[in-house]
């Protein structure tokens, strides 16, 4: 699909392999190259009986046991990113935790998806075979996503029961997912003959596109199972967790239903115990024999010789020159994963409505897969071209380095974005500093003075939009502070304790013939998630009972008390009533937008409708989550230049320290990006190559833990 240059430096008598893993194939020579070039002579462990043949998918050369496998990944990527694109607002909003744990706790979870691949492929290879991998840790993932889903009712137990319910369930859906990752692709490698590459080859696309489908929907379905659907009268974190546990079920069901039909293969051993315990032997030897009169060797390496072959040793050394070229690596995908965490968080502070369709935070993610699927025939067939036509030297090294100036570019923007973000947010507040501000609901003018504070220079006007917050500085934790009233040329005196990092509002009104005033307290932060907020002060001598929409029920006492906030979603609310001693009359808010605060005062009651004043405490969010779209342009086609160039770049390196050697260099390359959580799309590397693959290395097992 892209990277034909790729195929460009490959010799002829090289193509790549598929191994166990959801990562990209590896390299192979073909069968009957002369064995003195071959990269191995030791036959696999134990002999693989005669395979049958798989009945064929509507009369062509595709067994048909592959469709149980597409759709198999299909259903659980669903249910990964799924699960996942919610993951970062769970935290936020149902266990209250702030941005930063919630973050941190995201992204050890990805790490951890990222690494179990290593147990599953040992698994595989030394133990069970991929088939019954596939089957017992699937299992383990849907128990994992069970867990999950009942963790996320609110209703069952305390904040702790919640926590402890849900980490296990993410550890038991990480080991699933990272342990059937390195075999699916590889089982259904395993099911094509040998005559049959450039189907097998045709089917890893297809593999790859079921991925980014399952992807591209859940990342858009789950957020709004989450926002859009009340349950136990809160955003509903179990269906939208239920639901990917339900494509996990199927994901097993379908693929267990196929069971008759797959061509399985034995284990074969591992190539990463041989590798450890080369090292590990070499380094053993060369502490036995420090002794100035042994003879030094040239490598280090060299030392395992007396137990392990120099065809393994050779390889081993070849990993251990190139492994520093890759560490930039880990820093790309560092930022790529950040899309589900800080970059969803970006998203709760911006305006999401697109008009026709109101965008929940958590959804901006699906147009990373979307991005992917756009960008690479693009890539392919246009601008890799493009760059070949005017002569340009466009080797893998520089596109990965473009694409990780691209990654560097997006977050770039996602920080221009921020700052502008941030001018709507409320200042944040430093010991002994406290906000405040005036509201005045009385018919005339006040001057508001305050002892020892050279605030409120001019008269508040009567229900005069208040103007930003003015900063209180504190000598304590707290303070009383003396406040003066001058109005129509009396002057009335209240004191107030004032504690330090919270934030007023002195409403001024009039009662009995006189002017009195209260000091309430406001919010510090913006509402969270997008949501609006809204509190109402009753100027009426009657109490009041507020209907804002079917669900919310606000009781508010007479003579300028105040409720607390409500947190509604953002919408136009037109629909409410106003309950009092003489009847019941329409209330109508109008619209409560993205991130605002509001302060609604019931004035009066007359010609049977509710007289009222609102003011904007908090700012809304006026920064548009179009915005990020920017930002999602250049990550994806960053990752397309980066991820996929990093086979061609891996074997590059291979042939100039290699000498056609074996698949070392990519196993080191997909290792790094797990361990800094790669969240990439295993099966993209596989699109991007129009090569022949073979599933299994003559000389080695069928899986590969590195990926």
């Amino acid at each position: 699909m892209v990277l034909k240059c790729f195929s460009k430096v490959l010799p002829p008598h090289i193509h790549l392999s598929s191994s166990c893993s959801g990562a990209p194939p590896t390299f192979s020579h073909q069968e009957g190259d002369d064995p003195a070039s071959a990269p191995g002579d030791d036959p696999p462990k134990g002999d693989s009986p005669l395979q049958k043949k798989s009945p064929k998918l509507c009369g062509s050369n595709y067994p048909l046991s592959i469709a149980f496998i597409v759709v198999n990944e299909f259903c659980e990527r669903f249910s990964y990113y799924g699960m996942r694109a919610v993951l970062t607002l769970y935290f936020l909003s149902f266990f209250h935790w702030d941005e930063n744990l919630s973050t941190a706790v995201y992204h050890a979870f990805s790490a951890l998806c990222y690494f179990t691949p290593v147990i599953g492929a040992i698994m595989a290879d030394s133990w069970l075979g991929k088939y019954k991998t596939i089957i017992y840790l699937s299992i383990v993932y849907v128990v994992g996503h069970l867990i999950k889903s009942v963790g996320a009712i609110p209703s069952l137990g305390n904040q702790a029961v919640h926590v402890v319910l849900s980490m296990v369930g993410l550890f038991l859906i990480a080991l699933g997912t990272g342990g059937i990752k390195p075999c699916v692709s590889a089982f259904g490698g395993d099911q094509f003959e040998e005559e049959h590459a450039s189907e097998r080859s045709k089917f890893f696309s297809i593999f790859y596109l079921s991925i980014n489908a399952g992807s591209l929907i859940s990342t858009f379905v789950t957020p709004v199972l989450r926002g859009d659907v009340k349950c136990f009268g809160e955003d509903c974190y179990a269906l939208a967790f239920g639901v990917p546990a339900a494509l996990m079920v199927l994901a097993l069901v379908v693929f267990i239903a196929g069971s008759g039909l797959y061509r399985k293969t034995p284990p074969q051993g591992n190539v990463l115990l041989e590798v450890c315990k080369c090292i590990g032997f070499a380094i053993k030897n060369r502490l036995k024999n420090r002794s100035r009169e042994i003879p030094k060797r040239d490598h280090w390496l060299d030392w395992a010789s007396e137990k392990y072959s120099k065809q393994l040793i050779g390889e081993v050394k070849m990993v251990t020159r190139v492994l520093f070229l890759f560490i930039p690596l880990p820093m790309f995908w560092a930022l790529f994963d950040q899309q589900g965490s800080r970059w969803t968080l970006q998203a709760t502070k911006m305006n999401a409505d697109f008009g026709i369709y109101v965008l929940q935070p958590d959804q901006m993610q699906f147009l990373n897969p979307l991005l992917i699927l756009v960008f690479i025939p693009i890539f392919d067939l246009g601008l890799y071209p493009l760059i070949n036509m005017c002569k340009l030297n466009f080797t893998p090294i520089r596109k990965m380095a473009t694409g990780m100036i691209l990654a560097g570019l997006a977050f770039g923007l996602a920080a221009v974005i921020e700052v502008k973000i941030n001018e709507t947010d409320m200042p944040r507040l430093v010991p002994k500093e406290s906000l405040i501000r005036v509201l005045n609901l009385a018919k005339n003018p006040v001057q508001v003075t305050i002892q020892d504070k050279d605030l409120f220079q001019q008269p508040v006007e009567s229900f005069q939009n208040p103007a930003e917050y003015s900063k209180l500085i504190l000598n304590g934790e707290q303070q009383s502070l003396h406040f003066t009233l001058q109005h129509q040329g009396l002057t009335l005196a209240f004191n107030y304790t004032v504690k330090e990092k919270s934030v007023y509002s002195l409403i001024v009104f009039e009662a009995e013939g006189s002017l009195s005033s209260r000091l309430i307290t406001d919010l510090e932060a913006k509402p969270e998630n997008g949501l609006a907020a809204v509190r109402f002060i009753n100027g009426l001598s009657q109490d009041v009972n507020l209907t804002i929409d079917s669900k919310r029920f606000i009781a508010v006492q007479k003579n300028y008390s105040a409720s607390e906030y409500s947190l509604l979603e953002r919408d136009i609310y037109n629909n409410g009533k106003c309950i009092t001693e003489t009847g019941e009359f329409p209330l109508e808010l109008g619209l409560l937008d993205f991130g605002a605060s509001y302060t609604v005062v019931i004035t009066n009651i007359s010609g049977g409708a509710v007289e009222m004043w609102k003011s904007e405490d908090i700012k809304a969010n006026n920064v548009h989550m179009a915005w990020q779209l920017p930002q999602y342009l250049l990550i994806s086609a960053g990752e397309v230049m980066f991820s996929i160039t990093g086979l061609a770049f891996s074997y590059s390196q291979m042939m100039q320290v290699g000498d056609d050697q074996d698949s070392a260099p990519q196993q080191q390359h997909l290792l790094l990006l797990h361990v800094s959580s790669c969240p990439c799309f295993e099966s993209s590397l596989y699109a991007a190559v129009e090569i022949n693959h073979r599933v299994t290395t003559p000389h080695r097992g069928n899986s590969t833990i590195f990926s």
